[in-house]
């Protein structure tokens, strides 16, 4: 393993030091475990760690964190913690652990375990590896289920046979991880899956579990393909039973696929900005405004992520055909795109697909949305206009003026109140 550490960024290895002092100094076994140790030989870039702990999992990361100087939050019912590190790096710990399920698709009883049940009670073979931590032993890959074997074939492979019925959730991450990597799932892995969705497993899955796994997979980069393998396998009853994608439902993922990126490389230091929500976004638009409620509340999705949703509703040929008017002044655009939300507009430009529209849209980020006037309502006051509702009423003239270009400056603006008060 040393050969894939080397390559780490200083500060990722210098936390895997540190990390394997505290397991010598406080005699705990400790190991690097999940996504890290794949990625790591896959060699992409995901530098969040998972460490999991054969003794106290919460005493780790209180020592861990002391080297490091950083704060946690402990999950005392799980004996687990969080270390975030710089706003950006995340080290989840946890104890060894292992699992049963009482019935079907509920939440395991989980009870302290070795490395080995803690390996075992994962998704996947290629999540089933575990680096050791323990300073001055050397860094070795603990593999107890091929998993490295299963990387290098391409394959995506479950640890045993009851596995998507003990969590059902597995079926999304299998063809999350297929399509992320460009794997093949594993014939009786996939056998076993299908069997899995024709009996309707995902059905029985809490809404909300149903909704982390959901947002994951629209996370990825073609969330596209990874949809009409789901459909394909066995429709979205888990979301809806009215939920059936079309080809126009696929072209338009792949719309806001390149508009996001677009999004991304012209405004990289824009506002909060949810991805999934996009394309979630997207997909209830052939469902009714009282469908897309309840699937949204089923969900337990945020009110601020239901806004936004159902602000997207808006968006109708209309609407489309306003924004693609060569005639239209920007104080015009402004207003029309004001109210939405940036997912809102980048949806808007997926469907639209005239030049003018995305044009009107590209100038309302770049500019029209940092317009500010230099006056106030001090210099209506000054004016004697008493304050009410008629500040906001002349302010907002005058800001139209500044869009359309007819007022420049702030002398201009003085000069236009003027005109208006009197």
């Amino acid at each position: 393993m040393e050969k894939y550490l080397k390559n780490l960024p200083p500060e990722i290895k210098n936390l895997i030091v540190l990390a394997g002092e505290v397991s010598r100094e406080i005699k705990m076994p400790a190991y690097l475990v999940g996504g890290f140790p794949r990625d790591l030989i896959l060699g992409a870039k995901d530098w969040d760690l998972d460490i999991t702990v054969e003794g106290n999992g919460i005493k780790f990361a209180e020592n861990l964190a002391k080297k490091l100087n950083v704060s946690l939050v402990r999950h005392e019912r799980f004996g687990t913690a969080t270390l975030i590190i710089n706003h950006c790096l995340k080290v989840d710990i946890a104890t060894t652990r292992k699992e049963v399920y009482p019935s079907c698709a509920c939440l395991p009883v989980v009870s302290p375990g070795t490395l080995k049940e803690d390996l075992f009670r994962r998704d996947f073979t290629i999540n089933a590896m575990a680096v050791n931590l323990t300073a001055g032993a050397a860094r070795k890959l603990i593999d107890v289920f091929c998993g490295k074997d299963d990387l290098a074939a391409g394959k995506i492979r479950i640890l045993h046979d009851l596995s998507f019925k003990d969590d059902p959730t597995r079926i999304l991450r299998a063809i999350r991880f297929k399509q992320r990597y460009n794997f093949k799932i594993e014939p009786k892995t996939l056998c076993l899956l299908k069997a899995a969705v024709k009996s309707g497993l995902l059905d029985k899955v809490h809404p909300h579990r149903m909704r982390d796994e959901l947002v994951s997979m629209l996370k990825e980069k073609d969330p596209s393909a990874q949809l009409k393998q789901l459909y394909d396998l066995g429709g979205l009853s888990f979301i809806s039973n009215s939920l059936k994608p079309d080809r126009q439902v696929y072209v338009l993922f792949r719309s806001i696929s390149k508009e996001i990126s677009w999004f991304m490389r012209s405004f990289p230091f824009h506002g909060s900005f949810e991805v999934w929500l996009v394309y979630f976004a997207a997909l209830l638009r052939q469902l009714s405004l009282v469908q897309s409620k309840r699937i949204i509340r089923r969900l337990g999705l945020s009110k601020q992520e239901e806004k936004k949703i159902l602000s997207c509703r808006q968006i109708n040929q209309r609407f489309i055909r306003r924004l693609e008017s060569k005639q239209i002044r920007p104080a015009q655009v402004f207003n029309l795109l004001k109210p939405f939300s940036y997912e809102a507009i980048i949806l808007l430009r997926s469907i639209s697909r005239d030049s003018v529209s995305k044009k009107h849209i590209a100038d309302f980020l770049n500019i029209y949305n940092s317009v500010r006037l230099s006056i106030s309502g001090d210099d209506l006051y000054r004016l004697g206009v008493l304050p009410g509702p008629k500040y906001q009423k002349i302010l907002n003239k005058v800001f139209a003026a500044r869009l359309n270009g007819s007022v420049k400056n702030r002398q201009d603006e003085l000069a236009l109140i003027g005109k208006i008060v009197k």
